[in-house]
């Protein structure tokens, strides 16, 4: 098994040796970790870019609405293509 050394500032060394449960080691810790993965939706992108925005970080109100225009016209008829192979439900 490959080993790898890391550094850690002390706050979060302690905050991992907290999380250990008796003799377990640090590298089964951190693989039990939960660690939050943004969404990558559609939607999540553009709340993420409205808040940018919102905080005069991000892309101007045109694009955002342009985007959310794009957004509702997607749901209302979605780009799926017909099979040739027929029904495939």
């Amino acid at each position: 098994m490959a080993i790898k050394t890391i550094s850690l500032e002390l706050d979060a060394y302690e905050r991992l040796k907290r999380a250990k449960r008796g003799k377990e080691s640090f590298s089964a810790v951190v693989r039990r970790a939960c660690f939050d993965a943004p969404e990558s939706t559609g939607a999540a992108i553009l709340e993420e870019i409205e808040a940018l925005y919102l905080a005069r970080k991000g892309a101007p109100k045109k694009t955002l609405d342009y985007w959310a225009d794009v957004e509702v016209a997607e749901s209302a008829e979605p780009r799926i293509s017909e099979s040739k192979w027929g029904d495939a439900q």
